[in-house]
């Protein structure tokens, strides 16, 4: 999250605006939004079961945590990529994501 937030005037120069979301409570979502220096919104203490659940996440129940998922929408708010990790790999970065959204727009044209 930390490089999005540090790649934000890049994004913003092409509209792709970034949000979060965390199953932590606010205290523990605070602190990493401080610790990353994360300039997007942050939401914060969502249901984990409930969560993985709606999204189809990787929940792990041994450790009780959902691993990292992560969607990029159209304009219309539809879906156009989403990326399901089931381990500490496998995340979505900045660059991908602009040169999705610039393909996207090239092929509108």
């Amino acid at each position: 999250m930390a490089a999005f937030a540090k790649a934000q005037p890049r994004l913003d120069d092409d509209g792709i605006r970034v949000v979060a979301a965390s199953t932590d409570p606010v205290e523990k979502a605070t602190e990493t939004v401080k610790e990353q220096g994360l300039t997007f919104p942050v939401g914060y203490g969502l249901p984990v079961k409930d969560t993985a659940a709606t999204l189809g996440a990787f929940y792990e129940e041994r450790r009780g945590i959902l691993h990292a998922t992560g969607f990029v929408l159209r304009p219309d708010h539809t879906i156009a990529v989403a990326q399901y990790s089931s381990g500490p790999i496998g995340r979505l970065v900045w660059q991908d994501v602009l040169g999705l959204v610039q393909f996207a727009k090239k092929q509108a044209k």
